[in-house]
């Protein structure tokens, strides 16, 4: 354990924040985080009561047309559950008071894991941004190439003998053939030794503080931390309209998820692109587990014992997403998988007694949403051009209220956190015009395409390109 001189520690027993002497000599009201989850729980709760109440006309006159059954599940998973979750997020984003990241005179060695598959195009790149971190410990970057068909692991070789030096060396190991990006990650943990292991994809950028401020935040957080997501950023926005949506995404949804998730001591995805792992936890849950949601697997089997997984905000790494719709889909189906994956093998943590047990049941979630929005809510759009309003009508836009809301204050807290780094947020109004109004009917149905995948038991494969 690395978490040094801590200012606040988790209570086992009550998965509580405790205020120490440290944290009551900076003043104001203190909260306990219990307290404060159960007054956002109720406030989300109360939402969704007006919107039940105010939603009895179209409950009444949907369930002429398809039973009251049929009518209230399309109800509550087009406006009901939408709304809690936006209300549940707003809350926590506005309450949230972590603890700051703190300085170290001593930082712990690490070792970088850099899983490479038909990279040539960008591993040079991501071992240069490593290479150029300030961090002030001692670093060993493994580049592991999973058997690649292109001329990856000759740059990453040259890239290596060229790019390291004093506390920064790095190799790269040779995988005999394409074996997946787990059994790539688990050769190079098992080929290193240091306490602290991060893992980077061959295809992203860090930003010179990554690695120090994700350390900073390990070793800041509550004890019982043994991972930590960093921020992931999308690097190719400018390449059409699907990357500049996926900015958003990345910039305003999956940050915001995460940050909340943290707050409540339950990052429930410590991406591979991006995190912090201690060894000892690594090994403890065996390693990464075959199979295509390796990161979120692995992330509740941390989860399963009882760790906190946290998320450092302002550790920023620029990756490249998908530019097409068929790459896009691909990624989308296998992290839709990875989900299934996750309850098959850590279902129990549905009943586990911490406040993150209302995620794990949040994404349990996903798979009603998912096909509600694309077996209801899409062919009611069409309907409503025909003038039926019986799904897609006046009532359905009282979810937009809130969601703007919810766009607007998570756009403010990450504004604030980009220029606290002499980042600027781009303009990019196509790519948010998108991003409210049509991204997720592509996103929605892609995902119930990944889950029917899965439930068939088709080919998985962990490559998108």
């Amino acid at each position: 354990m690395y978490n040094l001189d801590s200012t606040s520690l988790i209570d086992p027993a009550t998965d509580e924040l405790s205020l120490t002497p440290a944290l009551a000599a900076r003043g104001g009201l203190y909260v306990p985080l219990r307290v404060k989850f159960a007054l956002v729980l109720a406030l989300a709760a109360a939402w969704m009561g007006f919107s039940v109440w105010l939603s009895q006309s179209w409950l009444s006159e949907l369930s002429h047309v398809t039973g009251f059954a049929v009518a209230l599940v399309v109800i509550a998973f087009i406006a009901y559950v939408p709304g809690f979750m936006n209300a549940f997020l707003i809350g926590s984003i506005l309450s949230d008071r972590r603890p700051s990241r703190r300085e170290f005179a001593v930082y712990p060695d690490l070792c970088v894991l850099v899983a490479c598959y038909n990279e040539g195009e960008n591993i040079d790149d991501t071992l240069l941004s490593l290479s150029l971190q300030d961090y002030v410990g001692q670093v060993e970057v493994v580049v592991i190439d999973d058997g690649s068909t292109d001329d990856s692991l000759a740059i990453a070789q040259a890239a290596a003998g060229r790019l390291s030096r004093p506390g920064m060396q790095i190799r790269v190991l040779a995988q005999p053939r394409n074996q997946g990006k787990s059994a790539a990650l688990n050769r190079g943990f098992a080929e290193t030794r240091q306490g602290l292991v991060l893992t980077v994809d061959g295809d992203s950028y860090l930003r010179t503080d990554a690695l120090r401020k994700i350390v900073q935040r390990y070793l800041s957080d509550p004890a019982g931390t043994v991972a930590v997501a960093g921020a992931v950023l999308v690097r190719n926005s400018r390449d059409n309209w699907l990357t500049r949506a996926q900015e958003w995404d990345y910039f305003h949804g999956i940050a915001a998820v995460k940050r909340m998730q943290s707050m409540y001591h339950g990052t429930l995805v410590a991406q591979g692109a991006f995190s912090l792992y201690e060894r000892q936890a690594l090994e403890q849950v065996g390693g990464w587990p075959e199979c295509v949601g390796e990161d979120i697997v692995v992330s509740w089997a941390l989860l399963a014992t009882g760790a906190r997984i946290g998320y450092c905000e302002d550790a920023c790494l620029f990756t490249k997403v998908p530019a097409k719709v068929g790459q896009f889909s691909r990624q989308r189906q296998r992290w839709s998988r990875g989900l299934m994956e996750a309850f098959a093998r850590h279902g129990r943590l549905l009943f586990a007694p911490r406040m993150s047990t209302l995620f794990i049941w949040w994404n349990l979630l996903f798979l009603p949403l998912d096909l509600v929005y694309t077996l209801a809510f899409l062919p009611g759009l069409v309907l409503a051009l025909f003038g039926y309003y019986w799904i897609a009508g006046l009532m359905t836009l009282l979810v937009l209220p809130l969601a703007m809301l919810w766009n607007i204050v998570i756009f403010g807290v990450q504004t604030r956190m980009f220029k606290r780094q002499d980042l600027r947020v781009r303009r990019n109004l196509s790519g948010f015009l998108f991003y409210s109004i049509g991204y997720t009917m592509l996103l929605q149905p892609v995902c119930v395409l990944g889950y029917a995948a899965e439930l068939l038991r088709l080919r998985k494969t962990w490559g998108t390109k």
